[in-house]
């Protein structure tokens, strides 16, 4: 009984420890108030209309399901029911699209303090634009999972691409974004675009021109620049890097609209983990790029580029 109570007194005393740590939070509340005020820390406080993240991304969840019937719905659909399926589903991505569109419109008016661009009205006209896009983002994707099953031995079949593919899944958000981009949406497409980055591992910024038949083979670790452009039928491997050359510390007014990133003509490959920089590099047709390597400067087309076999040193006691 003793040993009960002293254990019963050392929780009470624990509890009461506890409380007294929470006494330390709001001074630290206070100093990140003020430390806005003091030192103009990035916030979004007031009344400014912003896009929210988590809509953004139901968005893109209910265009999978527009693009891929059956894949990824919650209801079971059949070709008796799928065009009423698809119109319920596309109306309320109109919808949600288009909500998220006049909040990215009026957040730039409000932080530019321009004077009204209609912003409802925009924002559905942008919306209603988009979907028009759909049966096109639609043909180019089986164009991508048909290029996924050619390029891939291990690739069972369209569901498995479809399904498991985080290049597939990459590619069809970057999609999407990118019309979104063309019809110059405010902030948007970059939120989709960097999801995909944040799931799959594979970075395509929005703005980057990609055509037909593109396959990313496993995926973790691609980056394609914003002003990269990829023709068709091209297939590149993990840790490939299409990027921009070293920039000073004012690129981003001074190369805002400049090209930046390496030109990739159709039917190219690149292997893993090379790195291809610049805004004048150009990979010419049918070109082959072997893995590891580090180009700056264009290649003819109908070229292999591979590097030299490097020397293999060993150590250790069977070592020579």
């Amino acid at each position: 009984m003793l040993q009960k109570n002293i254990e019963n007194q050392q929780c009470a005393d624990d509890a009461e420890n506890v409380n007294h740590l929470y006494e330390g939070i709001p001074p630290v509340v206070k100093k990140l108030a003020a430390s806005c005020a003091e030192h103009g820390c990035f916030d979004h406080l007031g009344a400014t209309p912003i896009p929210t993240y988590e809509k953004v991304v139901q968005i893109i969840n209910q265009a999978r399901r527009v693009l891929f019937p059956g894949y990824f719905s919650s209801t079971s659909i059949n070709p008796a029911n799928l065009e009423y399926c698809l119109g319920q589903e596309t109306t309320e991505l109109f919808e949600n699209l288009a909500a998220q569109i006049v909040l990215a419109i009026q957040h730039d008016c409000f932080q530019a303090r321009q004077t009204c661009t209609r912003c409802k009205g925009q924002g559905y006209r942008k919306a209603r634009d988009f979907i028009e896009t759909l049966p096109r983002i639609s043909e180019m994707l089986a164009d991508d999972i048909q290029a996924a099953l050619d390029g891939d031995p291990a690739a069972k079949g369209p569901d498995e691409v479809i399904f498991s593919y985080p290049g597939l899944r990459a590619i069809t958000i970057y999609r999407m974004a990118h019309e979104l981009h063309k019809l110059a949406v405010p902030v948007l497409p970059r939120i989709m675009t960097e999801y995909a980055h944040s799931v799959t591992g594979i970075d395509i910024h929005p703005g980057a021109a990609i055509g037909k038949s593109f396959f990313i083979d496993h995926g973790t670790g691609v980056v394609i620049g914003e002003t990269t452009i990829i023709g068709n039928r091209v297939r590149i491997y993990q840790g490939v890097t299409l990027g921009a050359l070293s920039l000073p510390r004012d690129a981003g007014a001074r190369y805002r609209n400049v090209k930046r990133h390496p030109t990739i003509e159709d039917d190219v490959i690149v292997y893993a983990n090379t790195t291809i920089l610049g805004g004048e590099t150009l990979i010419g047709a049918r070109a082959v790029i072997g893995g590891n390597i580090w180009m700056t400067e264009s290649v003819p087309t109908d070229t292999k580029v591979i590097l030299k076999k490097p020397e293999l040193l060993y150590s250790g006691s069977k070592g020579k």
